[in-house]
C-alpha cells in the first residue's frame, strides 16, 4: 500500500481507468459479436451492425484500449467475412 500521496492518487485513477477500459473492450467485443452474428445469419441489417462495429473498433483504437494494427486486422476479417456472405 502506498503511502506517499501521490503514489495513493496514483492507485485511484488507475483503478478509475481500469474500470474504464473494461467497459471500452467489453463493448468492443459485443459489437464484434453481434456483427458476427449478422453476417452468419445474412440478415438485411448486417451492413448497419458491421458500420457500427468497425465505429467502435476504431473508437477503441484512437483511445488505446486496442493498438491499432490489432483494430485494422479486426475491421480487415469482418469485412471479409461480410463480402464473403455477400458475395
Amino acid at each position: 500500500m502506498p503511502n506517499i500521496k501521490s503514489a495513493k492518487k496514483r492507485v485511484l485513477v488507475s483503478k478509475v481507468n481500469a474500470e474504464r477500459n473494461k467497459a471500452y473492450r467489453s463493448a468492443l467485443k459485443t459489437a464484434v459479436k453481434k456483427a458476427d452474428a449478422a453476417i452468419d445469419a445474412n440478415s438485411a441489417d448486417a451492413a448497419e451492425v458491421l458500420k457500427a462495429a468497425v465505429k467502435t473498433i476504431d473508437k477503441a483504437a484512437v483511445k488505446g484500449i486496442i493498438h491499432k494494427n490489432n483494430a485494422a486486422r479486426k475491421k480487415s476479417a469482418l469485412v471479409a467475412r461480410y463480402n464473403k456472405v455477400n458475395a
